[in-house]
């Protein structure tokens, strides 16, 4: 299916809005995660094309791998997301948009369990204090939410500066980018701090999967009651 490369701004896009900020108490798989998620994010905005093949740069299954692919999934889909918006959308390309959107969704959710299963076998073998504690969320669910957040900050900068809209529409996306900046800061430092906790065993490893049960042809009614 062939979808219109996304121009709108381009010139703004290609140029890298990764924030160095310096965070308290980074370690250095927060801030392998920000460089990796930016470097993915700038790539594809080189061709700002939903159909660009992913060229992944490192070496296969390896965490950066498994970061660099996360993040084109999700700028992948952020770009869906807006064509699947559009109002004048033919109907049949809607719902193809539909479906891919959900089978991204899907690699998306099975690329995030290898990350998982990467911190399992790193942290498992720790031998958890009496008075570890659980999480509410595995790591690699945090890092989702840290690798959708690069794409808020990215995109956000973008309309703050845009050239073709009243000060007051860039006033309020650069209030909105300077709340997103801040809990860029506080996401990385609360996924530093919980790797930590995993590493001196203040915290117990556990990894729940997502049993999705829409996308199973055996666990969906709609689907087996077709068979």
């Amino acid at each position: 299916m062939q979808h219109p490369k996304r121009s709108v701004g381009n010139k703004i896009r290609q140029r890298s809005v990764f924030y160095s900020t310096k965070l308290p108490h980074m370690t250095t798989s927060t801030s392998l995660f920000l460089n990796i998620f930016s470097q993915a994010i700038d790539d594809y905005h080189k061709y700002d094309d939903v159909d660009h093949p992913c060229n992944n740069p490192y070496e296969e299954n390896s965490i950066e791998w498994f970061l660099y692919k996360k993040e084109w999934i999700d700028t992948v889909q952020w770009h869906l997301e807006d064509l699947i918006r559009d109002p004048n959308i033919d109907p049949a390309a809607a719902l193809a948009l539909k479906r891919r959107i959900d089978k991204s969704n899907q690699e998306r959710t099975d690329l995030v369990e290898m990350i998982d299963e990467y911190y399992w076998k790193l942290f498992h073998q720790v031998e958890p204090q009496p008075t570890a504690t659980l999480n509410t969320e595995s790591p690699a669910w945090a890092i989702d939410r840290l690798s959708i957040l690069q794409l808020k900050i990215y995109h956000m900068k973008v309309e703050a500066e845009r050239a073709d809209v009243s000060e007051t529409h860039k006033a309020k996306c650069q209030a909105k980018l300077n709340v997103l900046l801040v809990q860029n800061i506080d996401l990385s430092t609360a996924i530093a701090q919980l790797l930590e906790a995993y590493k001196r065993g203040e915290k117990v490893m556990k990894v729940y999967k997502q049993m999705k049960m829409y996308n199973d042809p055996n666990l969906n009614p709609v689907l087996y009651g077709q068979k």
